[in-house]
């Protein structure tokens, strides 16, 4: 027995299915006698609804990109504020840090300058000890 005996011809499935995607699109629409004519009210209706939506749509993508101007303007504000404490910051370590500074400080805890420094080479210490 051949498999093709039990599977029903495909021009016969085709036209099943076509009749019947036929009846359903058919379906839909709604039934007009001839000559009258079919209400224009869900055409609007839909429009209308469509139109209302796109609306809406904009207002909300217009009201959160406003939001995000304000949010954007704060973080700004926060960047030049932070730098410019981290200028004064970097201004008063260096104003502590100057040699000035430092020698008044040592100065002030008793140290001296040395008038005649003695400098270490290394080259020299290695021959001595060897």
């Amino acid at each position: 027995m051949a498999i093709t005996t039990l599977v029903p011809p495909f021009s016969t499935t085709r036209k099943k299915v076509v009749q019947k995607a036929a009846r359903i699109a058919l379906s839909i629409a709604p039934d007009v006698a001839p000559g009258q004519k079919v209400g224009q009210g869900y055409f609007v209706a839909f429009v209308s609804a469509v139109g209302v939506l796109g609306l809406l749509t904009l207002l909300i993508i217009n009201t959160l990109s406003g939001q995000d101007a304000f949010e954007l303007r704060h973080l700004q504000l926060q960047a030049t504020t932070q730098s410019d404490q981290r200028e004064a910051t970097n201004r008063a370590i260096a104003h502590v840090s100057s040699p000035e500074r430092l020698a008044s400080a040592a100065h002030a805890l008793g140290m001296v300058s040395a008038v005649n420094p003695n400098f270490l080479t290394i080259a020299d210490s290695i021959e001595k000890k060897g």
